[in-house]
């Protein structure tokens, strides 16, 4: 019995930077790892609605947590499943700005991740998460050679909305309580994008 065949997709190696206009565009270095924290610190409130609540007790912007978090995207981006890029002021290289994420990178016949975005709320309403997002998604089907994206979105995240909607996402339906986000099980409108759309 004949098996078809797809094609081994290419690893995309940690180093890699995408850049653009203003942002520069790679994983978190050890090195990052006091920038990350202070990201995270600034952000706090401004990313709560919108995360999942972390366990009892655990402070998602200790020392340890940040390193346990860099060292685990890593490996994660090293096995091809799941690829964090975090969004540098392109000026420095220093100041963390956000993240964008495609996350549960799936192969074989699906070729799928899901993306997740986010912008330090000190530099929101200037098109960055934009750029940034446009950048990962040219990267997932021109280099990682995936064949969709999508996303999932809570209907009151109106920005969050906006950024998919200017890139082209088509919205495939409502997904009742879908995830668990700041303890509640939230509905969500789901995005997607295949290589054959992206322009």
């Amino acid at each position: 019995m004949a098996t078809s065949q797809l094609p081994l997709s290419p690893l995309l190696p940690v180093t890699t930077q995408l850049t653009t206009e203003r942002l520069i565009l790679r994983a978190a270095r050890p090195g990052d790892v006091p920038a990350l924290r202070y990201a995270a610190r600034q952000n706090l409130e401004h990313l709560r609605p919108w995360s999942a609540r972390p366990p009892a007790g655990e402070d998602q912007s200790s020392l340890t947590a940040v390193s346990n978090e860099v060292l685990r995207t890593r490996k994660a981006w090293k096995r091809g499943e799941g690829h964090t890029f975090w969004m540098f002021d392109a000026e420095t290289d220093e100041r963390v700005l956000g993240r964008v994420q495609l996350s549960s990178v799936v192969r074989g016949a699906f070729h799928n991740a899901y993306l997740g975005y986010w912008c330090d709320c000190s530099h929101l309403g200037r098109g960055l998460v934009t750029e940034a997002v446009r950048a990962v998604v040219g990267c997932a089907f021109e280099l990682l050679d995936l064949h969709r994206v999508q996303a999932a979105i809570m209907p009151r995240n109106t920005p969050s909305l906006r950024v998919i909607e200017k890139l082209g996402f088509r919205r495939e339906g409502h997904a009742e309580r879908y995830l668990q986000i700041a303890g509640t099980w939230e509905d969500h409108e789901i995005f997607a994008l295949t290589r054959e759309e992206w322009v």
